[in-house]
């Protein structure tokens, strides 16, 4: 979830003083849950027998039909609640308004042509579309919409050639991770008959002659095993247009390191191949190069998977690289790659900010840094000399400045909580911005009011968050949510988001809490909320909590807490900890048994955050924590409505199915703990506009029927 003014004439929810609970909190008559078989299956590690017995939902639903019958009880029981939830026909009819605004992608420029996705409102998904030149007439090239009648197979990766002729693209299916890869002629927009299967997680690469693309793959995996087999042996191809995938030439693996990923880019200049390889999600890489001109294989420059390397750009043959290598907040160096004994050289140093992203455009490199959660730019010559600060529209964030060192000027994108993004050309010579493309929207973002302020976590560590309100708002306590996500080094910046507007102009407030865990503050912010140290994430998000209802924002009985995949682990987390602090819950696509985690898909890269079960320490606190494992009758929960999907390869549904029984079957008091499983869905990309408005109408309405926002015939 991402989710101002005077409230808009068909707005007809908004704040109330009485608390909800009229139809669901009525302790005589609970939702009816079906009853979930128990098998007696459980884990003895370590000295400790651990019960699972739910194990067997962890099974596929399109292969297990007492999952699939499982699945649709599950879903006809939160029907039954949902769809009674008061004032939800009005909420839908107004996110629809609220979603109906243009969106636009910062365009990649490629010989004259830009590229850019674009969607008119309410499209179920965003069409390709490409110009000649900022002032040429924007043509489709790809419009996925007809591609499936429910609109869930989605354009994912694309990527132009460098003379803008040909373009590889990726097609995703029903939400899954994996992709199946075409070619298409930019000229006539006819589809060329290459196609690729069993690509996930990788990067598109054009050879600088046009003669074929580098891309990555794991071994096809076994029938009907598709969405649950683990992800081992990705390793690089080349792909030459024209001829079948069984022709790809094998460009670098590591078949004696399986749980290592690899994937491919290419210096502007063509002359030489970068191989990052990975092993966890941490920000940790080893380097190879190939000298594409002169030949040889592969050799490594990085060695270790000790430090982050993020390739910027390249001029001749020095390669510019973000790093934190001694500089946990990152800095940029430069290395000779043709000398194999050339050193390390300083560019721009590490600085109290943390350094995001870096790219060279012309003769300047451009910093994109987090100062406090939010965008700050800087650009600088090639030698780091003549810094300058680039003028922003305001507090937000910022994406864009593809690295190009032919041309002087670029395109980002800008947004904030209360500004959808718009699109802007910059000069780096002169630092001077235009606007390219920005929507309209129908309300006034100076009718919303955020501020960002600071409280203290439970060690004494400072956190900072941001409140997102409506500028008319009377002193509170009102309903809020709040959202968080806490790990994997991912920064929560502002952002817009029409599901956030919906909540605030029904008079609720928004809080984004950046815990520890995330990367807003350089590998210290990071480190200090993962593996044995992963409780400070929940006691940063407990505190918030607190400080919220302390300061006055909101009150116990208004407050509920919302995040998706590690967000909603952490949301399973907190609210076996402390569910007093909160009337209703949300934990979307989370991660909910620790100890089974690393046995699915991409499940075994999160090790790096998480820890392994295989290993006692870890094991013994991840069982500590585990949303699963830590459920205890006799407490009284906040209302739950846990999310999922059928197709959801990245965190498998098995997680939110085991966790979801579990909650059904202890007395937890009398609010529901109901589950809402989406079909041809996956772990949030792909997944269509209208599939986005009902998710969010069912979500916004059972946090307004428990913390207080009600209809009022008034609006």
């Amino acid at each position: 979830m991402r989710l101002g003014f005077n409230v808009a004439p068909w707005i007809l929810l908004t704040a109330a003083t009485a608390l909800a609970g009229t139809v669901m909190n009525d302790p005589q008559n609970p939702p009816q849950y079906p009853v979930t078989r128990t098998v007696d299956v459980h884990i003895d590690r370590f000295g400790s027998r651990v019960d699972d017995p739910y194990r067997w939902l962890e099974n596929d639903v399109r292969t297990d039909p007492d999952v699939e019958a499982w699945v649709k009880a599950q879903n006809e029981v939160s029907r039954s609640v949902l769809d009674k939830l008061p004032g939800r026909a009005a909420l839908q009819a107004s996110l629809k308004k609220i979603w109906n605004f243009e969106r636009q992608t910062v365009p990649t420029r490629r010989g004259n042509r830009l590229f850019y996705r674009l969607n008119t409102g309410l499209q179920n998904q965003s069409v390709l579309f490409v110009q000649e030149g900022p002032s040429g007439q924007p043509r489709v090239l790809i419009d996925p919409n007809p591609w499936a009648k429910d609109g869930a197979t989605a354009l994912a990766e694309w990527t132009p050639s460098e003379d803008g002729r040909r373009l590889i693209y990726a097609v995703q299916d029903g939400g899954t991770d994996w992709r199946t890869v075409h070619l298409l002629d930019v000229d006539s927009g006819k589809p060329l008959a290459d196609e690729l299967r069993w690509v996930k997680f990788s990067a598109l690469v054009w050879a600088p002659d046009g003669s074929g693309f580098y891309y990555s793959r794991f071994p096809a995996p076994q029938a009907g095993a598709e969405f649950q087999s683990l992800n081992l042996n990705q390793a690089v191809y080349f792909h030459r247009v024209g001829s079948p995938q069984s022709e790809d030439s094998l460009v670098y693996a590591t078949p004696d390191q399986p749980r290592r990923s690899h994937s491919a880019e290419i210096t502007h200049d063509g002359r030489w191949l970068v191989i990052s390889t990975m092993e966890g999600t941490d920000d940790r890489y080893e380097i190879h190069v190939q000298d594409l001109v002169h030949g040889g294989p592969p050799r490594v420059l990085f060695p270790g998977l000790e430090y982050a390397w993020s390739l910027i750009g390249s001029v001749g043959d020095r390669l510019y690289w973000r790093t934190n290598r001694d500089a946990p907040r990152y800095r940029i160096v430069s290395i000779d790659v043709s000398d194999p004994h050339a050193a390390l050289e300083p560019v721009i140093a590490e600085s109290s900010g943390t350094a995001e992203s870096a790219s060279i455009v012309g003769q300047r490199i451009v910093v994109n840094s987090l100062e406090d959660a939010k965008s700050v730019v800087r650009t600088y010559t090639l030698n780091g000399g003549e810094p300058r600060l680039l003028s922003l529209p305001g507090l937000g964030s910022v994406d864009g400045f593809e690295s190009d060192p032919k041309h002087s000027d670029s395109y980002y994108g800008y947004t904030s909580f209360t500004t959808p993004q718009s699109i802007y050309h910059v000069d780096l010579e002169t630092g001077v911005s235009t606007v390219f493309r920005a929507p309209a929207v129908p309300f006034d973002p100076a009718a919303y009011v955020v501020r960002q302020e600071f409280y203290t976590s439970k060690d004494g560590t400072r956190v900072p968050m941001f409140v997102v309100s409506r500028r008319d708002l009377a002193a509170g306590p009102h309903p809020t949510i709040v959202y968080g996500y806490g790990g994997f080094n991912v920064s929560l910046t502002p952002n817009y988001s029409p599901a956030r507007m919906a909540w605030l102009d029904m008079g609720g407030v928004w809080v984004q809490a950046n815990l520890r865990g995330g990367g807003e503050y350089g590998k210290a912010w990071h480190d200090g909320g993962r593996l044995l140290n992963k409780q400070n994430v929940f006691d940063d998000c407990i505190a918030a909590a607190e400080h919220l209802i302390k300061t006055g924002v909101t009150s116990r009985q208004q407050l509920s807490l919302l995040g998706g995949s590690n967000g909603g682990l952490l949301v399973g987390a907190v609210v076996n900890q402390r569910p007093d602090l909160f009337a209703a819950a949300a934990p979307e696509v989370g991660v909910m048994d620790m100890l089974r985690y690393p046995e699915f898909t991409a499940g075994r890269y999160w090790v790096d955050d998480y820890g392994s079960p295989d290993e006692e320490v870890h094991f013994r606190n991840l069982l500590s924590y585990s949303p699963y494992h830590n459920i205890r009758a006799g407490r009284d929960y906040p209302a739950v409505l846990v999310v999922t999907a059928d197709t959801d390869d990245r965190v498998v549904p098995g997680h939110s199915f085991k966790y979801t029984a579990k909650l059904q079957s202890l007395d937890l008091g009398t609010r529901p703990r109901i589950i809402r499983i989406e079909t041809r869905a996956g772990h949030g990309s792909g997944k269509p506009t209208d599939k986005q408005i009902a998710e969010t109408t069912d979500l916004l309405a059972f946090f307004g029927h428990f913390t207080g926002l009600i209809p009022d015939a008034a609006h």
